[in-house]
Protein backbone atom coordinates (compact mmCIF):
# COMPACT_ATOMS: atom_id res chain seq x y z
CA UNK A 1 0.00 0.00 0.00
CA UNK A 2 2.95 2.59 0.88
CA UNK A 3 4.46 1.57 -2.26
CA UNK A 4 1.18 2.96 -4.44
CA UNK A 5 0.54 6.06 -2.27
CA UNK A 6 4.32 6.85 -2.85
CA UNK A 7 3.59 6.15 -6.73
CA UNK A 8 0.46 8.21 -7.14
CA UNK A 9 2.83 11.33 -5.53
CA UNK A 10 4.94 11.06 -7.50
CA UNK A 11 2.44 10.49 -10.69
CA UNK A 12 0.53 13.75 -9.45
CA UNK A 13 3.46 15.74 -8.70
CA UNK A 14 5.07 14.69 -11.82
CA UNK A 15 2.19 15.84 -13.69
CA UNK A 16 2.34 19.56 -12.46
CA UNK A 17 5.71 19.88 -13.18
CA UNK A 18 6.89 18.56 -16.59
CA UNK A 19 4.67 20.83 -18.33
CA UNK A 20 8.49 22.54 -18.13
CA UNK A 21 9.63 20.13 -20.79
CA UNK A 22 7.25 17.39 -21.78
CA UNK A 23 4.06 18.82 -22.23
CA UNK A 24 5.04 21.95 -24.30
CA UNK A 25 1.81 23.32 -26.32
CA UNK A 26 1.00 23.57 -29.89
CA UNK A 27 0.97 27.09 -29.38
CA UNK A 28 4.45 26.67 -28.30
CA UNK A 29 5.94 24.31 -30.68
CA UNK A 30 4.41 26.66 -33.75
CA UNK A 31 6.44 29.50 -32.25
CA UNK A 32 9.51 28.01 -31.20
CA UNK A 33 11.81 25.23 -32.64
CA UNK A 34 14.19 23.14 -30.52
CA UNK A 35 17.76 23.44 -31.89
CA UNK A 36 19.99 21.90 -28.97
CA UNK A 37 20.26 20.31 -25.74
CA UNK A 38 23.08 20.16 -23.11
CA UNK A 39 22.62 17.70 -20.51
CA UNK A 40 24.96 18.12 -17.14
CA UNK A 41 24.16 14.69 -15.35
CA UNK A 42 25.32 12.94 -12.21
CA UNK A 43 25.99 9.40 -11.71
CA UNK A 44 23.26 7.38 -11.13
CA UNK A 45 22.93 4.91 -8.35
CA UNK A 46 26.48 3.43 -6.75
CA UNK A 47 28.01 1.44 -4.19
CA UNK A 48 29.35 3.61 -1.01
CA UNK A 49 32.60 5.55 -1.63
CA UNK A 50 34.67 2.75 0.44
CA UNK A 51 34.40 -0.60 1.47
CA UNK A 52 35.94 -3.61 3.75
CA UNK A 53 36.24 -2.43 7.18
CA UNK A 54 35.36 1.49 5.94
CA UNK A 55 34.33 4.01 8.96
CA UNK A 56 30.97 3.69 7.46
CA UNK A 57 30.55 -0.26 8.59
CA UNK A 58 31.94 0.28 11.34
CA UNK A 59 29.00 2.29 13.52
CA UNK A 60 26.56 -0.47 13.51
CA UNK A 61 26.36 -3.75 14.50
CA UNK A 62 24.38 -4.67 11.55
CA UNK A 63 25.07 -5.57 8.16
CA UNK A 64 24.59 -3.35 5.39
CA UNK A 65 23.20 -4.20 1.67
CA UNK A 66 24.89 -6.74 -0.33
CA UNK A 67 26.14 -4.78 -3.29
CA UNK A 68 25.57 -5.28 -6.75
CA UNK A 69 29.11 -3.35 -7.48
CA UNK A 70 32.29 -2.88 -5.97
CA UNK A 71 33.11 0.33 -3.76
CA UNK A 72 32.29 3.36 -5.62
CA UNK A 73 31.02 1.85 -8.63
CA UNK A 74 27.79 2.29 -10.49
CA UNK A 75 25.34 -0.30 -9.21
CA UNK A 76 23.50 -2.92 -11.35
CA UNK A 77 19.83 -0.84 -10.58
CA UNK A 78 21.82 2.04 -11.67
CA UNK A 79 22.44 0.92 -15.00
CA UNK A 80 18.72 0.05 -15.87
CA UNK A 81 17.69 2.93 -14.22
CA UNK A 82 20.07 5.51 -16.49
CA UNK A 83 19.01 3.18 -19.64
CA UNK A 84 15.53 4.26 -18.72
CA UNK A 85 16.25 7.59 -18.69
CA UNK A 86 18.16 7.59 -21.68
CA UNK A 87 14.25 6.04 -23.21
CA UNK A 88 12.68 8.75 -21.83
CA UNK A 89 15.35 11.76 -23.27
CA UNK A 90 15.16 10.07 -26.58
CA UNK A 91 11.23 10.08 -26.61
CA UNK A 92 11.15 13.43 -25.71
CA UNK A 93 13.56 14.64 -28.76
CA UNK A 94 11.91 12.51 -31.03
CA UNK A 95 8.56 14.15 -29.93
CA UNK A 96 9.85 17.82 -30.63
CA UNK A 97 11.81 17.01 -33.64
CA UNK A 98 15.61 17.08 -32.45
CA UNK A 99 16.40 14.14 -34.28
CA UNK A 100 14.69 11.08 -35.64
CA UNK A 101 13.68 7.83 -34.46
CA UNK A 102 16.47 5.28 -34.24
CA UNK A 103 18.83 8.33 -34.95
CA UNK A 104 22.51 7.43 -36.08
CA UNK A 105 24.89 10.42 -35.37
CA UNK A 106 26.60 12.41 -37.86
CA UNK A 107 29.70 14.23 -37.79
CA UNK A 108 30.01 16.24 -34.18
CA UNK A 109 26.51 16.45 -33.71
CA UNK A 110 26.18 13.71 -31.09
CA UNK A 111 28.87 14.47 -28.08
CA UNK A 112 28.84 12.08 -24.74
CA UNK A 113 31.65 13.36 -22.29
CA UNK A 114 32.61 11.95 -19.39
CA UNK A 115 34.41 11.84 -16.02
CA UNK A 116 36.94 8.72 -16.19
CA UNK A 117 35.35 7.09 -12.89
CA UNK A 118 33.54 3.99 -13.97
CA UNK A 119 30.09 4.89 -12.25
CA UNK A 120 30.28 8.49 -14.16
CA UNK A 121 31.64 6.55 -17.55
CA UNK A 122 29.18 3.57 -16.84
CA UNK A 123 26.05 6.07 -16.37
CA UNK A 124 27.18 8.14 -19.85
CA UNK A 125 27.32 4.23 -21.74
CA UNK A 126 23.83 3.05 -20.13
CA UNK A 127 22.32 6.88 -20.97
CA UNK A 128 23.50 6.29 -24.65
CA UNK A 129 21.97 2.47 -24.75
CA UNK A 130 18.43 3.87 -24.73
CA UNK A 131 19.06 7.23 -26.15
CA UNK A 132 20.49 5.74 -29.22
CA UNK A 133 19.87 2.51 -29.47
CA UNK A 134 21.07 2.13 -32.99
CA UNK A 135 24.31 3.69 -32.79
CA UNK A 136 27.48 2.08 -30.68
CA UNK A 137 27.96 5.60 -29.30
CA UNK A 138 31.42 6.69 -28.06
CA UNK A 139 31.49 7.80 -24.56
CA UNK A 140 34.59 10.44 -24.67
CA UNK A 141 37.20 10.01 -21.78
CA UNK A 142 40.47 11.45 -21.17
CA UNK A 143 41.99 9.14 -18.86
CA UNK A 144 42.26 5.67 -17.11
CA UNK A 145 39.55 3.82 -15.84
CA UNK A 146 38.74 5.57 -12.10
CA UNK A 147 41.49 8.44 -12.75
CA UNK A 148 39.53 12.51 -12.18
CA UNK A 149 39.58 14.37 -15.31
CA UNK A 150 40.39 17.94 -14.33
CA UNK A 151 37.36 19.48 -15.74
CA UNK A 152 35.25 17.09 -13.62
CA UNK A 153 37.57 17.86 -10.43
CA UNK A 154 35.80 20.66 -8.76
CA UNK A 155 39.32 21.50 -7.20
CA UNK A 156 41.16 25.02 -6.64
CA UNK A 157 43.21 26.38 -9.42
CA UNK A 158 43.70 29.95 -8.17
CA UNK A 159 44.35 31.06 -4.42
CA UNK A 160 45.00 33.99 -2.54
CA UNK A 161 45.19 34.82 0.82
CA UNK A 162 42.67 37.46 0.15
CA UNK A 163 39.90 34.88 -1.57
CA UNK A 164 40.60 32.04 0.85
CA UNK A 165 39.36 34.35 3.67
CA UNK A 166 36.50 35.24 1.05
CA UNK A 167 35.40 31.64 0.62
CA UNK A 168 35.84 31.57 4.41
CA UNK A 169 33.56 34.13 5.21
CA UNK A 170 30.97 32.69 2.97
CA UNK A 171 30.99 29.45 4.38
CA UNK A 172 30.11 31.77 7.86
CA UNK A 173 27.33 33.33 6.08
CA UNK A 174 25.23 30.00 4.74
CA UNK A 175 22.71 29.76 7.57
CA UNK A 176 24.63 30.75 10.14
CA UNK A 177 28.26 29.37 10.03
CA UNK A 178 29.07 25.89 9.53
CA UNK A 179 28.75 25.37 13.20
CA UNK A 180 25.50 26.21 13.64
CA UNK A 181 24.13 24.48 10.60
CA UNK A 182 25.48 21.64 11.24
CA UNK A 183 23.82 21.85 14.87
CA UNK A 184 20.91 22.01 13.21
CA UNK A 185 20.91 18.25 12.05
CA UNK A 186 21.51 17.24 16.18
CA UNK A 187 17.92 15.35 15.74
CA UNK A 188 18.91 13.55 12.40
CA UNK A 189 22.38 12.31 13.77
CA UNK A 190 20.82 11.38 16.87
CA UNK A 191 18.09 9.23 14.90
CA UNK A 192 21.02 8.21 12.72
CA UNK A 193 22.34 7.11 16.33
CA UNK A 194 19.48 5.36 17.32
CA UNK A 195 18.47 3.99 13.92
CA UNK A 196 22.54 2.18 13.21
CA UNK A 197 22.41 0.91 17.01
CA UNK A 198 25.79 2.71 17.42
CA UNK A 199 26.13 2.23 20.68
CA UNK A 200 26.17 -1.21 20.11
CA UNK A 201 28.63 -0.93 17.39
CA UNK A 202 32.36 -2.25 16.95
CA UNK A 203 33.38 1.44 16.77
CA UNK A 204 31.23 2.24 20.11
CA UNK A 205 33.03 -1.46 21.49
CA UNK A 206 36.40 -0.37 20.59
CA UNK A 207 35.70 3.16 22.33
CA UNK A 208 36.17 4.80 18.75
CA UNK A 209 33.11 6.59 18.57
CA UNK A 210 29.50 6.75 20.13
CA UNK A 211 28.13 10.13 18.64
CA UNK A 212 28.65 11.89 15.46
CA UNK A 213 30.38 15.12 16.58
CA UNK A 214 30.62 18.01 14.62
CA UNK A 215 32.46 20.17 16.99
CA UNK A 216 36.08 19.55 14.99
CA UNK A 217 35.29 20.40 12.21
CA UNK A 218 37.93 22.24 9.86
CA UNK A 219 38.00 22.98 6.41
CA UNK A 220 41.28 23.09 3.94
CA UNK A 221 40.89 25.18 0.98
CA UNK A 222 44.09 25.39 -0.74
CA UNK A 223 45.33 25.57 -4.25
CA UNK A 224 45.30 22.30 -6.33
CA UNK A 225 42.89 20.70 -4.00
CA UNK A 226 39.15 20.13 -3.79
CA UNK A 227 37.80 22.24 -0.91
CA UNK A 228 38.13 19.57 1.60
CA UNK A 229 36.61 19.27 5.34
CA UNK A 230 37.81 17.30 8.34
CA UNK A 231 36.51 16.13 11.57
CA UNK A 232 33.21 14.25 13.03
CA UNK A 233 31.07 15.95 10.79
CA UNK A 234 32.87 13.75 7.74
CA UNK A 235 31.65 10.26 8.92
CA UNK A 236 27.69 11.80 9.59
CA UNK A 237 28.34 12.38 5.71
CA UNK A 238 29.68 9.05 4.49
CA UNK A 239 27.21 7.36 6.55
CA UNK A 240 24.22 9.47 5.73
CA UNK A 241 25.10 8.83 2.03
CA UNK A 242 25.19 5.05 2.69
CA UNK A 243 21.85 4.69 4.51
CA UNK A 244 20.38 7.12 1.47
CA UNK A 245 21.95 4.73 -1.68
CA UNK A 246 20.54 1.38 0.03
CA UNK A 247 16.80 2.89 1.05
CA UNK A 248 17.11 3.19 -3.02
CA UNK A 249 19.09 -0.23 -3.67
CA UNK A 250 16.95 -1.77 -1.63
CA UNK A 251 13.64 -0.93 -2.24
CA UNK A 252 12.90 -0.62 1.32
CA UNK A 253 12.17 2.31 3.74
CA UNK A 254 12.84 0.58 7.01
CA UNK A 255 16.78 0.11 7.45
CA UNK A 256 18.17 -2.16 10.23
CA UNK A 257 14.36 -2.93 11.51
CA UNK A 258 13.32 1.16 11.54
CA UNK A 259 10.73 1.73 9.63
CA UNK A 260 11.16 5.33 8.70
CA UNK A 261 9.22 8.06 6.71
CA UNK A 262 9.71 9.79 3.70
CA UNK A 263 10.39 13.31 6.04
CA UNK A 264 12.59 10.84 8.32
CA UNK A 265 14.57 9.91 5.05
CA UNK A 266 15.07 13.31 3.40
CA UNK A 267 16.19 14.80 6.99
CA UNK A 268 19.23 11.90 6.47
CA UNK A 269 19.68 13.08 2.55
CA UNK A 270 19.81 16.40 4.60
CA UNK A 271 22.96 15.77 6.31
CA UNK A 272 24.77 15.32 3.32
CA UNK A 273 23.41 18.62 1.51
CA UNK A 274 24.94 20.11 4.72
CA UNK A 275 28.43 18.80 3.81
CA UNK A 276 28.16 19.68 0.02
CA UNK A 277 26.50 23.02 0.57
CA UNK A 278 29.73 24.58 3.00
CA UNK A 279 31.89 22.74 0.65
CA UNK A 280 30.93 23.41 -3.16
CA UNK A 281 28.08 26.31 -3.37
CA UNK A 282 29.71 29.47 -1.69
CA UNK A 283 30.04 31.70 -5.04
CA UNK A 284 33.62 32.90 -4.10
CA UNK A 285 34.80 29.25 -4.30
CA UNK A 286 32.18 27.77 -6.83
CA UNK A 287 33.41 30.47 -9.59
CA UNK A 288 36.95 28.75 -9.29
CA UNK A 289 35.38 24.88 -8.43
CA UNK A 290 33.27 25.02 -11.29
CA UNK A 291 35.58 27.09 -14.04
CA UNK A 292 36.37 23.98 -16.42
CA UNK A 293 32.58 23.21 -16.66
CA UNK A 294 31.15 26.72 -16.97
CA UNK A 295 33.20 27.40 -20.16
CA UNK A 296 32.50 23.84 -21.65
CA UNK A 297 28.94 24.32 -21.34
CA UNK A 298 28.97 27.74 -22.48
CA UNK A 299 30.66 26.75 -25.57
CA UNK A 300 28.46 24.24 -26.09
CA UNK A 301 25.65 26.47 -25.78
CA UNK A 302 27.10 29.06 -28.73
CA UNK A 303 27.57 25.73 -31.12
CA UNK A 304 25.79 25.76 -34.32
CA UNK A 305 26.35 21.82 -35.45
CA UNK A 306 25.66 19.99 -32.07
CA UNK A 307 22.11 18.65 -31.24
CA UNK A 308 22.95 17.00 -28.28
CA UNK A 309 26.02 16.73 -25.78
CA UNK A 310 25.76 14.61 -22.39
CA UNK A 311 28.57 15.40 -19.80
CA UNK A 312 28.45 13.11 -16.59
CA UNK A 313 30.28 14.09 -13.34
CA UNK A 314 29.34 14.32 -10.28
CA UNK A 315 26.65 16.16 -7.33
CA UNK A 316 29.60 18.46 -6.34
CA UNK A 317 29.61 19.23 -10.54
CA UNK A 318 26.14 20.23 -10.27
CA UNK A 319 26.64 22.25 -6.74
CA UNK A 320 29.36 24.10 -7.77
CA UNK A 321 28.03 24.86 -11.39
CA UNK A 322 24.36 26.38 -9.57
CA UNK A 323 26.50 28.38 -7.16
CA UNK A 324 29.00 29.95 -10.04
CA UNK A 325 26.17 30.77 -12.26
CA UNK A 326 23.61 31.93 -9.29
CA UNK A 327 20.87 29.47 -10.27
CA UNK A 328 18.20 28.53 -8.03
CA UNK A 329 17.99 25.11 -7.52
CA UNK A 330 14.38 23.78 -6.30
CA UNK A 331 14.04 21.34 -3.52
CA UNK A 332 13.00 18.61 -4.53
CA UNK A 333 9.68 16.57 -4.44
CA UNK A 334 9.40 12.51 -4.05
CA UNK A 335 13.55 12.37 -3.47
CA UNK A 336 15.68 12.22 -0.63
CA UNK A 337 17.90 14.21 -1.38
CA UNK A 338 17.10 17.94 -0.92
CA UNK A 339 18.55 19.76 -4.64
CA UNK A 340 20.51 16.87 -6.75
CA UNK A 341 19.25 13.85 -6.27
CA UNK A 342 21.25 10.46 -7.42
CA UNK A 343 21.10 10.46 -11.58
CA UNK A 344 19.89 13.68 -11.56
CA UNK A 345 20.23 16.03 -14.89
CA UNK A 346 20.74 19.99 -15.46
CA UNK A 347 19.02 20.12 -18.69
CA UNK A 348 19.50 23.38 -21.15
CA UNK A 349 17.23 23.31 -23.90
CA UNK A 350 18.24 25.58 -26.35
CA UNK A 351 15.57 26.94 -28.96
CA UNK A 352 14.93 29.69 -31.47
CA UNK A 353 11.89 31.65 -32.81
CA UNK A 354 13.73 32.14 -35.83
CA UNK A 355 14.89 35.83 -34.87
CA UNK A 356 16.34 34.99 -31.51
CA UNK A 357 17.65 32.23 -29.16
CA UNK A 358 16.20 31.26 -25.90
CA UNK A 359 17.17 28.61 -23.52
CA UNK A 360 15.55 26.73 -20.95
CA UNK A 361 16.84 25.24 -17.66
CA UNK A 362 15.00 22.27 -16.02
CA UNK A 363 16.16 19.98 -13.26
CA UNK A 364 15.83 16.19 -14.30
CA UNK A 365 15.35 13.28 -11.96
CA UNK A 366 13.96 9.95 -10.97
CA UNK A 367 11.12 10.17 -8.66
CA UNK A 368 11.88 8.06 -5.61
CA UNK A 369 9.28 5.21 -6.25
CA UNK A 370 10.46 5.38 -9.66
CA UNK A 371 14.15 4.87 -8.44
CA UNK A 372 12.57 1.87 -5.84
CA UNK A 373 10.51 0.38 -8.79
CA UNK A 374 12.51 0.81 -11.70
CA UNK A 375 9.93 2.54 -13.52
CA UNK A 376 9.44 1.93 -17.72
CA UNK A 377 9.90 6.17 -18.31
CA UNK A 378 8.53 8.04 -21.55
CA UNK A 379 6.75 11.16 -22.24
CA UNK A 380 3.49 9.70 -20.56
CA UNK A 381 5.08 8.34 -17.85
CA UNK A 382 8.11 10.69 -17.46
CA UNK A 383 10.69 11.41 -14.34
CA UNK A 384 10.37 14.88 -12.56
CA UNK A 385 11.09 17.66 -14.24
CA UNK A 386 11.70 20.78 -12.09
CA UNK A 387 12.49 24.42 -13.67
CA UNK A 388 15.64 25.89 -12.31
CA UNK A 389 15.51 29.37 -12.07
CA UNK A 390 18.34 32.29 -12.62
CA UNK A 391 19.14 34.67 -9.92
CA UNK A 392 18.49 38.34 -11.57
CA UNK A 393 17.25 37.17 -14.74
CA UNK A 394 13.63 37.01 -15.77
CA UNK A 395 12.06 34.29 -18.20
CA UNK A 396 9.55 35.50 -20.75
CA UNK A 397 5.96 34.50 -20.65
CA UNK A 398 7.20 30.48 -21.90
CA UNK A 399 9.23 30.32 -19.16
CA UNK A 400 12.34 30.89 -21.73
CA UNK A 401 15.40 33.13 -21.07
CA UNK A 402 17.26 34.64 -23.98
CA UNK A 403 20.46 32.81 -25.01
CA UNK A 404 22.58 36.32 -24.79
CA UNK A 405 21.86 36.86 -21.04
CA UNK A 406 22.57 33.35 -20.07
CA UNK A 407 25.25 33.86 -21.77
CA UNK A 408 26.27 36.83 -20.12
CA UNK A 409 25.81 35.26 -16.97
CA UNK A 410 28.29 32.58 -17.95
CA UNK A 411 31.10 35.21 -19.16
CA UNK A 412 30.05 37.02 -15.78
CA UNK A 413 31.71 33.88 -13.37
CA UNK A 414 34.40 33.54 -16.20
CA UNK A 415 35.58 37.15 -15.59
CA UNK A 416 35.36 36.32 -12.10
CA UNK A 417 37.49 33.12 -12.07
CA UNK A 418 39.43 35.47 -14.46
CA UNK A 419 39.82 38.09 -11.59
CA UNK A 420 41.59 35.98 -8.82
CA UNK A 421 44.84 36.31 -8.50
CA UNK A 422 46.85 33.72 -8.28
CA UNK A 423 49.74 34.38 -5.97
CA UNK A 424 51.66 32.34 -3.02
CA UNK A 425 49.68 32.30 0.29
CA UNK A 426 50.90 32.25 3.87
CA UNK A 427 49.72 28.86 4.49
CA UNK A 428 52.59 26.64 4.78
CA UNK A 429 52.65 23.21 3.31
CA UNK A 430 52.78 21.86 7.04
CA UNK A 431 49.88 23.37 8.56
CA UNK A 432 47.30 23.78 5.27
CA UNK A 433 44.34 23.44 7.46
CA UNK A 434 42.16 26.51 7.89
CA UNK A 435 40.30 26.76 11.17
CA UNK A 436 36.66 27.84 10.81
CA UNK A 437 35.67 29.94 14.10
CA UNK A 438 39.07 30.82 15.30
CA UNK A 439 38.79 32.57 18.48
CA UNK A 440 35.22 31.37 19.27
CA UNK A 441 34.28 29.65 22.04
CA UNK A 442 31.43 26.39 21.68
CA UNK A 443 30.00 23.78 23.56
CA UNK A 444 30.07 20.23 21.93
CA UNK A 445 26.59 20.65 20.49
CA UNK A 446 28.18 24.02 18.66
CA UNK A 447 26.27 26.50 21.57
CA UNK A 448 28.49 29.84 22.30
CA UNK A 449 30.21 29.19 25.44
CA UNK A 450 30.41 31.74 28.20
CA UNK A 451 32.55 32.29 31.01
CA UNK A 452 30.54 30.56 33.19
CA UNK A 453 30.24 27.60 30.62
CA UNK A 454 31.83 24.61 32.67
CA UNK A 455 32.71 20.68 31.08
CA UNK A 456 34.08 19.85 27.61
CA UNK A 457 34.19 23.72 25.34
CA UNK A 458 36.19 24.33 22.11
CA UNK A 459 38.47 27.08 22.36
CA UNK A 460 40.59 27.92 19.39
CA UNK A 461 39.73 24.58 17.46
CA UNK A 462 40.71 22.92 20.79
CA UNK A 463 39.33 21.12 23.56
CA UNK A 464 39.19 22.51 27.12
CA UNK A 465 37.90 20.96 30.19
CA UNK A 466 36.80 24.03 32.17
CA UNK A 467 36.50 22.41 36.03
Amino acid sequence: MKRIILMAAAAMTAATFTLAQTKRSDDFRAKYELKEVVVMSRHNIRSPLTSGGAAYMRVTPHEWFKWSSPSSQLSLRGGVLETEMGQFFRKWVVDEGLLPDNYRPEGDEVLFYANSRQRTFATAKYFSAGFLPFANVEITHKLAEDKMDPVFTPKFTKMNDAYRQQVLSEMQALHGGPQAWMQSMQPTLTLMEQVLDMAESPAAQQGDTLHFRYDDVQFKIENGDEPRMTGGYTLANSVADAMVLQCYESESMSVFGHELTTEQWRAIGAVKAVYDGLLFTTHAAAVNLAYPLVSRIREELNQSNRKFMFLCGHDSNLASIGAALRFNYPETANALELHTPIGSKLVFEKWSDGNEEYVAINLVYAALSQLQGRTLLSTDVPPMVLPVTVEGLTANEDGLYRLADIDARFAEAMAEYDAIEDVTTSVGAAARIVPIGEGRSYTLNGTPATDATRGMVIENNKKVMRE
